[in-house]
């Protein structure tokens, strides 16, 4: 495959579906290049027999009305897939014997179950809620953060109320020094609640979430917004952009794995950047555009660049820090072995290998057979040492590390000794050959004060025509927030070609 194109999106996860299909929408030839056989990403699926497992992404927000999924596939012209409201969006067992944590979608419900959980602690959820508002009204206007040019901050101004405002004074902070202002540091049990709730999406506990990321993905559960479950798979999700994609004229190309991307000089604008890579058989391609929009994890761009990558920028990236693997058990089990109306989605502190966040599939979602269900497990890991055991090493750790999520699954489930129709595990390893991400890494970068917002890494490189988006850009991972990251480096993409780009 040679030829030219106005825009080459890299990477089909949730991120450059979304920027890909905006962009054609927007008339711009555009190519999506995708090193697996499948979009989606983390947020895709894969078949075992009768059961269909999501990969990692197992819930869905914005789809609300005036979501960001929402309001990308009304802009698309497709129709939303199907999905339920999770009440309770999630339920969380601290192990301490008492009766566990209900995240309820109604916020009164809501109330009523953390006064009763941490008494005492309303202070400090009554200022989560408030900096949330003041979040949410700012995303609403679609700001770019961080700004690099005059029309970014021309963006980001636009967007500030009052309330940002006077929320900036806590940019530096983080979700433990609101417990501390509110005089709730004290409750070890609330602390041990946000720890694990915040690990989840932030991949850092209460101590080194920022406050603003923080408020918000503490009342993610709640009306008017909420957390969905997708009839079918998460894959529908990738499926639904891909039909904008193609109704818009744009292409996706799957099994073609782009090894280099070379900037020229001399050449015309439109044909500034080169991008080279292996397709099905590993025959070379080579593509000509004028703008490359990267929805890989940063840390691939040092590889595709090489010594093109100005040493400020690849110096920037070495400090990124290091983002987190995951391991996950994939299992299926009769469903009369559950618990009666067992929950969706439930979380358990659990110290080997560590804390579980489980997915447990409904009757009907076709997922599993009738009578059955699939029982997803995943727990955070440091990525890399996982590349360097030997393969008596690697097989040992991983045998005990589904041994020991098996017993934290009998234990949140109350299931019998030996429940499983199927069961597998999954490690960085895995996750690198499925993805393609160096180390396997999942979800972005920490939302540590240091790196979100205003301290975050930009989509607008420092390379004219190179942008990124994805869970290392603001506003951070989950499919709403790569949808975010897409569309801010879609709207700065076009702002440059002189064409606007406002969704309703």
């Amino acid at each position: 495959m040679d030829g030219h194109s106005d825009v080459v999106v890299v990477g089909a996860g949730i991120a450059g579906l979304t920027a890909a299909a905006l962009l054609a929408k927007s008339g711009l030839r555009v190519q999506l290049l995708e090193a697996h056989h499948q979009s989606g990403g983390c947020a895709g699926t894969f078949r075992r027999g009768p059961y269909t497992f999501d990969v990692g992404a197992t819930q869905v927000a914005g789809l609300e009305p005036g979501g960001i999924h929402a309001r990308i596939f009304q802009h698309l012209g497709v129709s939303l897939p199907q999905a339920s409201p999770l009440d309770p969006g999630c339920v969380v067992d601290l192990g301490d014997g008492r009766p566990p944590v209900q995240l309820w979608r109604d916020p009164a419900r809501w109330q009523a179950e953390r006064q009763a959980q941490f008494p005492g602690s309303e202070r400090f959820w009554q200022l989560t809620a408030a900096l949330h508002r003041a979040n949410w009204s700012f995303a609403a206007q679609d700001p770019v953060l961080p700004p690099r040019n005059a029309w970014d901050l021309a963006q980001l101004l636009g967007a500030l109320g009052p309330a940002n405002l006077a929320s900036g004074l806590l940019v530096g902070s983080t979700i433990a020094d609101l417990l501390q202002l509110c005089g709730a540091a004290g409750d070890t049990r609330l602390r041990r609640f946000l720890d694990l709730q915040l690990k989840l999406y932030s991949q850092e506990p209460a101590d080194r979430t920022a406050a603003l990321y923080g408020a918000t993905v503490l009342a993610m559960a709640q009306e008017p917004l909420g957390l969905f479950h997708l009839e079918g798979s998460m894959q529908t999700l990738s499926a639904r952009l891909e039909q904008g994609l193609h109704q818009a004229g744009g292409q996706l190309h799957s099994r073609h794995r782009v090894t280099g991307l070379k900037r020229t000089a001399g050449g015309p604008p439109e044909r500034c950047w080169q991008v080279e890579g292996l397709g099905p058989g590993d025959r070379p391609f080579r593509l000509q555009c004028g703008d490359v929009v990267l929805a890989l994890p940063p840390q691939t761009l040092p590889a595709l660049l090489g010594s093109q990558l100005p040493s400020g920028y690849r110096q920037r990236l070495s400090h990124l820090g290091e983002p987190s693997g995951a391991l996950v058990l994939y299992g299926a089990v009769a469903r009369r072995d559950l618990p009666a109306e067992c929950p969706a989605h439930l979380q358990r502190a659990w110290d080997e290998p560590g804390s579980l966040f489980v997915s447990v599939s409904r009757e009907g979602d076709g997922r599993a057979p009738a009578g059955e269900a699939t029982v997803i497990a995943s727990v955070f890991t440091a990525a890399r040492p996982w590349f360097e055991l030997s393969p008596e090493a690697y097989a040992a750790r991983k045998a005990s590390v589904q041994a020991g999520m098996e017993r934290g699954l009998r234990a949140l489930l109350q299931l019998p000794e030996q429940p499983w129709l199927h069961c597998e595990t999954a490690t960085p390893r895995g996750f690198e050959r499925w993805t393609g991400r160096p180390f396997g890494y999942v979800g972005g970068l920490g939302q540590h004060p240091s790196r979100f917002g205003p301290f975050g890494l930009a989509s607008r490189t420092p390379l004219p025509g190179l942008w990124l988006c994805g869970d290392a850009i603001y506003p951070g991972e989950g499919t709403a927030g790569v949808s975010h990251s897409a569309l801010m480096a879609c709207r700065q993409l076009l702002a440059a070609r002189q064409q606007p780009l406002v969704l309703t």
